[in-house]
């Protein structure tokens, strides 16, 4: 069957097909229920892809690409019924136009659909065209606003974004010149599934090369330290939903494009080992993000570099290597997206609430709006990794395999999670436990958390009772690049 046909392209195509369809509507509540409706379908067609496992000419479903698709629709899915009331509050305050609403429903579906079709994606060349379309998406969603800040941080990431991804796009083109002497001129030589069955037989000076400007490039999307300045700016000035989806998805994607790069890396006996670079990124990101948390005043920027964080620690684990490692880097990159997404969502109507994201306007939410506070309570007690929700469990896993292959990395990695622990925990009591302040937007009730609570569950059961059969899914997606 053509590739154009495969039903395994729908989790991308459904979103896709909703942009063009929001590009032509002039209504942001009829937009808002459309957009819920294709990220809805491409959930639904993702939950579909453990059964459609198969590598075609542009299309590759296996484990790895099946979870994390998964993962990243169903963030997409509750992001976009969070979005519709979040909007809605957003044009009743005029700091959003109506027809700035409709585009942002359009944007924010292609922005989901580029990046499922980058975790589809068997062709390096398609890889890296879908992350860049959805670059272009993310960038102009941060500019909505259209204030001088929001216009500034759009630039700034995509100045920063593009550089990267230009980077990434030469390494691409010396990866496929690697692969030549395996391969071949043709689509073989940019498919991920022959790349890894070709590997020991690439050039490897060309490798080292192509992994060079690879890491680079990908590691500016993660968010790698001293690849992260477009973040920060991106998640203060950007509409909070996005920051939802940028603090986890979208690095994401970069990260398994990393992971599949470190495994044809590996199989070269003549290539450098891909793990201590990616280590030493991965490490450098922990540390800086932990210290940068002091002193923080903007809410949705303290947490952008908790996120940078957190995807160091992926990277750290993806470094580290084995069947192992990679198994605890994709629970860490699971739990955290959930507990991220869910966070932000509690932190974009606390500052609707109190009409500002600073931390002198976000304080005592627990005494004053109950729903909210125990909300952002509880995600603020997941993503700092206590027990027992999922994050704790992947950091036990991750700081296992340190000390097994790399004890002498455990003093920096411990200092780098206590600090940004530490940070966590001072900021927790002074969002929930304070004095209350001034509330001036509409009251959040019970029912406006329900996606962020359902984020929160599924963190809890991973981190309290993992079920056997997410364990041995897990581990087949750990098992495909280790």
């Amino acid at each position: 069957m053509p590739n154009w046909v495969d039903p395994s392209i729908l989790p991308a195509a459904f979103p896709l097909a909703g942009a063009l369809l929001l590009a032509m509507l002039r209504s942001s509540l009829l937009a808002a229920w459309v957009a819920i409706l294709a990220a809805g379908l491409a959930l639904a067609a993702a939950c579909l892809l453990p059964w459609q496992m198969h590598e075609g000419l542009f299309l590759l479903v296996d484990p790895l690409s099946a979870h994390v698709t998964i993962l990243t629709a169903f963030v997409g899915f509750t992001t976009a019924i969070y979005s519709r009331r979040y909007i809605a509050v957003e044009l009743a305050s005029g700091r959003l136009a109506e027809d700035r609403a409709q585009q942002y429903h359009a944007l924010f579906m292609g922005f989901l659909g580029f990046m499922l079709l980058a975790l589809l994606s068997n062709n390096l060349g398609v890889t890296w065209v879908a992350i860049e379309a959805a670059t272009i998406c993310s960038v102009l969603v941060v500019g909505l606003r259209d204030t001088a800040n929001a216009i500034e941080a759009s630039w700034k990431f995509f100045l920063l974004c593009g550089v990267g991804i230009a980077l990434a796009l030469f390494g691409t083109v010396v990866l496929y010149l690697a692969a030549l002497p395996a391969l071949g001129p043709g689509y073989a030589a940019m498919s991920w599934t022959e790349l890894a069955r070709a590997a020991p037989n690439c050039r490897g000076e060309l490798l080292n090369l192509a992994f060079v400007f690879m890491l680079i490039g990908y590691g500016t999307k993660a968010g790698l330290a001293p690849l992260h300045g477009w973040m920060p700016d991106a998640h203060a000035e950007g509409p909070t939903p996005v920051s939802a989806v940028l603090s986890g998805s979208i690095l994401n994607v970069a990260l398994v494009v990393i992971l599949r790069l470190r495994f044809v890396m590996a199989a070269n006996a003549h290539a450098i080992d891909p793990g201590p670079p990616i280590m030493a990124l991965g490490l450098l990101s922990i540390l800086f993000a932990a210290f940068s948390l002091w002193g923080r005043r903007d809410v949705k920027r303290f947490f952008a570099f908790s996120t940078i964080e957190q995807s160091g620690l992926a990277a750290f684990a993806i470094g580290i290597g084995g069947a192992a490692a990679i198994f605890a880097a994709l629970l860490h990159i699971t739990v955290h997206t959930l507990t991220k997404a869910g966070l932000f969502q509690a932190v974009g109507r606390a500052a609707q609430r109190r009409g500002a994201q600073s931390f002198a306007a976000i304080t005592g939410l627990i005494s004053s709006d109950p729903a909210l506070g125990l909300t952002l309570a509880v995600a603020i007690i997941a993503v700092a990794g206590m027990p027992p929700f999922g994050l704790f469990a992947s950091d036990m896993l991750i700081l296992g395999e340190a000390a097994r292959q790399h004890p002498w990395l455990l003093i920096p990695l411990a200092i780098g999670m206590l600090v940004g622990f530490w940070k966590l925990a001072a900021r927790l009591i002074t969002l929930c436990l304070g004095p209350a302040g001034e509330s001036v937007g509409p009251a959040i009730s019970w029912i406006d958390m329900v996606p962020a609570w359902l984020h929160l569950a599924i963190v809890f059961v991973l981190g309290i009772a993992m079920p056997t059969w997410f364990a041995s899914w897990l581990a087949s997606a750990a098992k495909v690049v280790s």
